[in-house]
């Protein structure tokens, strides 16, 4: 292909795919519904994204990579609006940029390698699986939070307690470094594992907000809105460094970064709309329920690849529908995330309008 670098052993995997309107139709969709997760949570749309592109057809190396290439922009647009709002911490990021660099770089080395020695279906099934095993966690570790927190034993003003989180979040290892607009104290070598952590899945399946976010909220004790709009300010970073490196070889389509990003552009900016009128208690709920699915989605994707490997025998029928009950899983967890951010922010506009209402009621009989 013109213009792509040659990979011997998985051509395959590097064929550009045709670009008829359903095809842009649906990238746009895709980069609208992940565009609103993302400005919302600082995370989450970049994890259906790449399972969407993949879908469709796409490899996922280039799935991996248009997410990647993607996300700088939006990330741009998404942390100036965050930004706006207070929700950046400057100092966090810069502190985090090196390791961030260093992450991504390993992990598209880690990519390329796979690519190179298993082929497109074993590179498919890698993303897959580190998909499932990071999702898998994340949820499980944010679901036993949310709980423990209906329980009565949510964090305490001083953010001390008694679990493994806040222990580690406690450890006073110099250099200490004081985040003000997080306003939190933490050390510095704890921000830069985190850092190398977002930067190496960024790398890997596109996204490390999902690892990023939660780390910087349960690890550092960074308020959940400042922790969304920072990991937007650090995914510029890891978008252009990711974009450079992918497109080096030859893994990034163009198109489908076009598309995916004029989706994005719009959903950004309603998800951190959404940001100043939803609790930080929906935000979590919405952020593991969407997990939750994604991590089902692929986990159910694993036979399918081992067929294409030809690892296990798969009947054709069986092929198709454990495929169909994949993107089930996939597209409702995007429909389930989108729907409960728009219910919230409408609920809550409407009882704005009941509140002002009420008030100019008020004023109104005191005046007379």
């Amino acid at each position: 292909m013109a213009g792509a670098v040659e990979i011997p052993a998985a051509a395959e995997a590097i064929k550009f795919i045709a670009m008829t309107p359903k095809t842009a139709l649906s990238l746009f969709g895709i980069g609208l519904v992940g565009g609103v997760l993302s400005g919302f949570l600082g995370s989450g749309g970049a994890f259906i994204m790449t399972p969407a592109m993949m879908s469709m057809g796409i490899p996922g190396i280039m799935a991996v990579a248009a997410n990647i290439t993607h996300k700088f922009g939006k990330a741009i647009m998404g942390a100036k609006k965050h930004s706006e709002f207070g929700n950046v911490d400057m100092r966090m990021g810069l502190v985090m940029f090196v390791a961030l660099f260093a992450g991504v770089k390993v992990a598209v080395s880690m990519n390329k390698g796979v690519l190179e020695k298993m082929g497109a279906a074993g590179s498919n099934l890698y993303i897959s699986v580190m998909f499932v095993a990071i999702l898998t966690w994340v949820s499980w570790f944010m679901y036993r939070d949310i709980k423990r927190q209906r329980n009565g034993a949510a964090e305490n003003a001083s953010g001390k307690g008694s679990t493994l989180t806040e222990k580690i979040r406690n450890i006073n290892l110099p250099p200490m470094v004081h985040f003000k607009v997080a306003g939190v104290r933490a050390s510095l070598w704890l921000a830069l594992l985190v850092g190398f952590a977002t930067g190496f899945l960024a790398g890997t399946i596109g996204v490390g907000g999902f690892i990023g976010v939660p780390a910087m909220i349960y690890l550092l004790g960074i308020p959940t809105y400042v922790a969304a709009g920072t990991e937007l300010f650090l995914a510029i970073f890891s978008g252009a460094q990711g974009a450079f490196l992918y497109a080096l070889n030859g893994y990034v389509d163009i198109r489908i970064t076009l598309f995916l990003y004029l989706g994005s552009l719009i959903g950004v900016n309603l998800g951190a709309i959404g940001t100043r009128v939803v609790r930080g208690s929906q935000i979590k709920l919405v952020m593991v329920s969407i997990i939750v699915m994604v991590a089902l989605s692929r986990a159910a994707m694993v036979p399918v690849y081992l067929s294409d490997m030809g690892r296990i025998a798969m009947s054709h029928s069986m092929h198709d529908m454990v495929t169909l009950l994949s993107n089930i899983f996939l597209y409702g967890s995007g429909l389930v995330g989108v729907g409960l951010i728009m219910m919230w922010i409408l609920q809550a506009y409407r009882r704005a309008e009941k509140q002002e209402k009420s008030e100019v009621g008020v004023s109104s009989q005191a005046a007379r």
